[in-house]
């Protein structure tokens, strides 16, 4: 049998080359901006006022992250915030998926009224200072888990599983209870192995999330050095390389400090904060696209 690709007709090979073209374009103008952020980062932040750098440094140097990296909070930062991402994302997901699989159940009476509640929850809010009123009042302000508590329950990931629960077949849950299951061994040992896809969706919302965030740091554990975090720290590295430089650590990087550009220091952050996720995001793409393909368009 003849291949077809070697029987095209002259539209579809057309077609082919226009694709490709625009897929490379797609591919440079995607690409382009991590490489320039890269080169900025790894060339010597001097040159760097020059500007001119695309995707490979003029002069080469470790110079920016030896600085970065010369903070003493910054080790004690990135193990909370590891920490927090991997709590964080486990108690998300565990309490996104045990409230979907209930309120999926359609002898469960109360759930018009909690999906209406925690529909509400995505409009309105109480605000910065009733909120922190409230961190206070619960005792959370300097302890690590007010960087969990107070999201534990997202009602947008609440809702996404959901509705790959509804998609399920129903009588996978009916057979269980009539081979004697309950309701925690169908959600444990039946729905939550169903649900890889959108939990791996969801769980990478969830750790993106927790591993960017800074500002529940500034608020409250901006001055508990026990419990910072490795955003918030990168935070004042820049902010300190753009007020003029400061004491990085107990030995004197003063001098260094003044020569080194935020543009560059910028960079390197933003590298040091992608990473990361860059590293895991492979190893959940094939469920993260299964996870928003059956859980978002079904009803």
């Amino acid at each position: 049998m003849p291949n077809k690709a070697f029987n095209a007709t002259k539209s579809e090979k057309i077609f082919d080359v226009c694709n490709i073209i625009f897929m490379m374009l797609v591919l440079i103008v995607t690409l382009y901006p991590f490489m320039n952020v890269l080169a900025i980062s790894l060339n010597d932040s001097i040159d760097t006022v020059r500007g001119g750098i695309t995707i490979w440094p003029r002069q080469f140097t470790l110079d920016n992250y030896k600085t970065i990296f010369g903070y003493d909070t910054l080790l004690q930062g990135l193990q909370v915030s590891i920490l927090r991402t991997v709590v964080g994302t486990f108690l998300g997901l565990l309490s996104a998926s045990m409230i979907a699989y209930t309120l999926s159940r359609v002898d469960f009476r109360g759930r018009k009224f909690i999906s209406t509640f925690l529909a509400l929850t995505m409009y309105f809010s109480g605000g910065l200072i009733p909120v922190y009123i409230l961190m206070r009042d619960l005792n959370l302000i300097g302890t690590f888990w007010v960087y969990v508590l107070p999201g534990l329950v997202s009602a947008f990931n609440v809702f996404i599983v959901r509705s790959f629960i509804d998609g399920l077949p129903y009588a996978l849950q009916e057979s269980a209870k009539l081979d004697g299951a309950n309701d925690f061994t169908i959600y444990w040992r039946i729905i939550l192995p169903l649900c890889k896809p959108v939990l791996a969706t969801i769980a990478l919302f969830i750790a993106v999330g927790q591993w960017n965030s800074w500002f529940d740091t500034y608020l409250y554990n901006g001055s508990n050095a026990t419990w910072t975090t490795l955003q918030y720290e990168l935070m004042k590295v820049l902010q300190s390389t753009q007020s003029g430089g400061s004491a990085v650590n107990a030995n004197d990087m003063a001098t260094k400090m003044a020569q080194i550009s935020p543009e560059s220091i910028k960079m390197a952050i933003t590298i040091v904060v992608t990473v990361p996720i860059l590293v895991v995001y492979p190893f959940l793409q094939k469920y993260f696209v299964g996870g928003m393909t059956l859980g978002a368009v079904k009803s």
